[in-house]
């Protein structure tokens, strides 16, 4: 920019694209676009429920013991990247192993945890 004069909002147009909405450098982008970050580890928890115990109670769990949680049966499970709400979902069965689908992508703003 050659003005040192700084741009105020209102001298945008509100029916202008979002930077995010437009093409960079005429390309399309591709999964391939993003090799460099395949290999970054990520963290991710299917949260089931919660509840809050004292180190007491805690202390008295044992093989059998029944733990009440926040949640009811069929009710979604949350989905944590990186100890970050990104989705909710159900838990499957697949091949007799427990499994994660997710039904909901959670959007920033969006979460309520």
């Amino acid at each position: 920019m050659a003005s040192d004069t700084p741009l105020t909002l209102d001298e945008f147009d509100p029916s202008d694209p979002l930077a995010s909405d437009m093409p960079m450098d005429g390309e399309s982008k591709s999964a391939s676009d993003l090799s460099t970050v395949f290999d970054v580890p990520v963290s991710i928890s299917a949260v089931i429920g919660r509840a809050q115990l004292s180190v007491a109670q805690l202390l008295k769990l044992g093989a059998g013991s029944i733990l009440e949680l926040d949640r009811k049966v069929g009710e979604a499970i949350d989905i944590y990247v990186n100890n970050r709400l990104v989705a909710r979902g159900e838990i499957v069965i697949v091949d007799e192993r427990l499994g994660v689908t997710m039904t909901e992508i959670i959007k920033d703003g969006d979460s309520q945890a």
